[in-house]
């Protein structure tokens, strides 16, 4: 009996992971833009420090949009891994 041929081909290429570190790295740096705005003194609120643009609008469209390339790296197919080969 022949043994059936096994198919040793990582899902994932050197691209794919190259992607999967940029993504990720969109994703910390998002996270890094979202974060301060604290007061060290707790009788003084400044809403302008915490509710500022950058935090409220840019760095979640940063962290989306780094969602959003590690999903492509991940379903990505390069020639290697391509179904059918």
């Amino acid at each position: 009996m022949a043994k059936p041929e096994l198919n040793n081909d990582m899902p994932f290429t050197a691209i794919n992971y190259r992607f999967l570190v940029i993504g990720l790295a969109i994703v910390t740096i998002g996270f890094i833009l979202m974060s301060g705005g604290g007061n060290g003194d707790p009788n003084e609120f400044d809403a302008a420090e915490l509710f500022s643009t950058r935090r409220i609008t840019v760095a979640p469209i940063v962290v989306v949009v780094g969602y959003i390339f590690v999903a492509f790296a991940i379903l990505k197919k390069t020639g290697a891994n391509e179904a059918g080969k």
